[in-house]
């Protein structure tokens, strides 16, 4: 039907007019046929794509989990810190990690560290198979565990030190802001975990001051208190309208 009406529209044009008439028609087929493929990917690639809260049946992934995050490190080449196997088992095991999966497909994980007793938490390992890169995954995997750690850690300040750029833009978008290390978790175990990272000499030569890691930090209190400060502001500002309404009435 499509190749009729292009004919169509060829035959009853302007010779003058013909190619053009013909590339707006090739066009407008060729977008069509684009969004149905796209539609058809990702709703047979995404849509079975689930997300869980780790257990110890996802103990299987761990290895591959590890693998990967090496992996990435080294092509990123700016420095991601190494996790054993058996480090990601015990998070999986303490139920402090989210996993994505595609059917028994492994498609994204990420974790909790608990630091300070329970006063920070930081979300890390943060990682997607190379194959469901590019579709929003690591993003819905990052607003799961940080609602999750919401939960499970209420009053703690959420925090995270990345290079990568992406993460950034999630974490900003989460409430986060960029802060200085100093406003991050003293506790050595925390730094101690940045050993295994290839930048690990730039955080010792700066007292831990500064490396090439941006610290990223959410705290719910600074939030409730920016919301009531927003609600108060809210307030007045109705009253001011009323006042002048009812002034300007009254005139």
């Amino acid at each position: 039907m499509h190749r009729d009406f292009k004919k169509t529209l060829l035959v009853n044009s302007t010779p003058s007019a013909s190619p053009l008439w013909g590339y707006i028609v090739f066009r407008e087929l060729w977008c069509v046929q684009l969004r149905l493929q796209l539609h058809l990917f990702f709703n047979s690639n995404l849509q079975h794509n689930e997300h869980f809260i780790a257990g110890k049946s996802h103990i299987q992934y761990a290895k591959q989990i590890s693998e990967l995050i090496a992996s990435s490190a080294q092509v990123r080449g700016t420095g991601i810190a190494r996790r054993t196997p058996e480090y990601i088992v015990s998070k999986i095991e303490n139920k402090n990690a989210i996993i994505a999966l595609d059917g028994d497909v492994f498609a994204g994980f990420c974790y909790i560290e608990v630091w300070g007793h329970n006063k920070y938490v930081a979300h890390s390992g943060l990682i997607v198979a190379p194959e469901y890169r590019g579709r929003g995954l690591a993003k819905s995997i990052k607003t799961k565990i940080f609602d999750y750690s919401r939960e499970k850690y209420p009053d703690a300040k959420v925090f995270g030190i990345t290079t990568g750029l992406p993460v950034m833009k999630i974490n900003y978008e989460l409430g986060y802001k960029p802060v200085t290390f100093s406003e991050l978790t003293d506790d050595p175990a925390f730094w101690k975990g940045c050993q295994t990272c290839k930048n690990y000499d730039v955080l010792t030569r700066t007292d831990h001051k500064m490396c090439l890691c941006t610290g990223m930090l959410y705290d719910p209190q600074a939030d409730s208190e920016e919301k009531t400060y927003d609600n108060a502001v809210m307030s007045r500002l109705n009253k001011i309208k009323q006042s002048l309404f009812l002034n300007k009435k009254k005139a």
